[in-house]
């Protein structure tokens, strides 16, 4: 085998420079969507405040809007969007098999889902852990309370996984009745058929809200039983799909870190000198290009849906009906563990 000798070295630094700055390939995936003109983004089937559809049959969520700010991105246009409502049973194989392009639906990241299924995780767009529900008459104030219980879970989830688990470490013999659908599990919850239903704690808020003939009735448990760390995922073997994904979502969360509101996009891009918000907004380096996008990319998709701290806002957040606290899903440097890598 040969050695590389020393005048070999500067062609082939410069062959990395050029690496480093050329636009990137589109992908087979975003080939498709500029094809179709449209993102086909599957979501749940009806979760108030990440993704459900009104009477009209227009879809609203943060879930939802993580999917609108990509299509504003790539297509120029949030509107741009095929929605298709899956169960939990149905999510994996439809990205599998291409029926969708972004799963962006209260998806879990797991070593085995991320390992296994020949799928990415993307980013986390919201921190949560599973909880319980119960009766406020029950007077039942911790999950360790739940001993020789029956507990509704709906199946196909990491729910029905973690509270086996919890119960075997905490040997309190739990009896589970497992539902494949999520409306079937809730129903027997509210028609007194379990003491408890169990969830992620967002999901446990979503549902009290929408479907509890009186919220106030029912107590959320503040003990939370895992960590369950939610974002959209995509098809394995389309790296260029996956990072304008993830990239999309890091743009939305340090527009955030900087300021960067929906209202405020236009004069930003006219008069900031920040060297961020300029590549954020495509007036500095265009790192839309590295992407296979335009320089414009960021500024379509924030005001589209804002950054992601409106997105939060509008959606889950204390003024929102579900009212969930910012908590750990604040800035990194307010307390939270959002901290997106830098657009750079």
């Amino acid at each position: 085998m040969s050695r590389l000798t020393p005048h070999w070295l500067p062609a082939g630094i410069a062959a990395l420079a050029f690496l480093s700055s050329a636009p990137a390939m589109a992908g087979k995936t975003l080939d498709g969507i500029k094809s179709r003109g449209q993102v086909v983004c599957g979501v749940h089937t009806g979760l108030a405040g990440f993704s459900a559809a009104d009477s009209s049959g227009k879809w609203s969520g943060l879930d939802v809007d993580i999917c609108r700010a990509v299509a504003a991105a790539v297509l120029g246009d949030a509107e741009k969007i095929k929605w298709v409502p899956l169960t939990a049973q149905q999510r994996f194989t439809a990205l599998q098999s291409g029926e969708i392009d972004v799963l962006s639906r209260n998806t879990t990241f797991t070593l085995t889902r991320d390992a296994s299924l020949g799928l990415h995780d993307t980013v986390v767009t919201y921190y949560d852990g599973q909880g319980f529900i119960v009766p406020k008459k029950s007077n039942i104030k911790s999950p360790k309370q739940l001993k020789n219980q029956t507990v509704c879970v709906q199946s196909g989830t990491t729910t029905e996984k973690n509270l086996t688990d919890y119960s075997k470490a905490n040997n309190l013999n739990i009896k589970t009745v497992v539902f494949e659908k999520e409306e079937a599990a809730t129903a027997a919850y509210f028609s007194g058929r379990c003491i408890s239903y169990t969830t992620d704690a967002s999901g446990l808020a979503s549902i009290r809200n929408k479907v509890a003939t009186n919220p106030a009735d029912h107590v959320i448990l503040p003990d939370l039983v895992s960590k369950e760390p939610l974002g959209p995922m995509v098809r394995r073997g389309d790296d260029e799909w996956f990072a304008i994904v993830k990239w999309v979502i890091y743009g939305l969360i340090e527009a955030e870190e900087y300021g960067i509101t929906q209202a405020k996009v236009d004069e930003l891009k006219g008069s900031s000198q920040d060297p961020v918000v300029k590549r954020i907004l495509g007036t500095g380096e265009d790192a839309g290009k590295l992407l296979g996008l335009d320089k414009d990319w960021m500024v379509r998709a924030l005001k589209a849906t804002g950054n992601y701290g409106e997105i939060f806002e509008r959606n889950v957040g204390p003024k929102s009906a579900l009212g969930l606290p910012r908590g750990i899903n604040n800035q990194w440097n307010k307390g939270g563990l959002m901290y997106a890598y830098p657009v750079r």
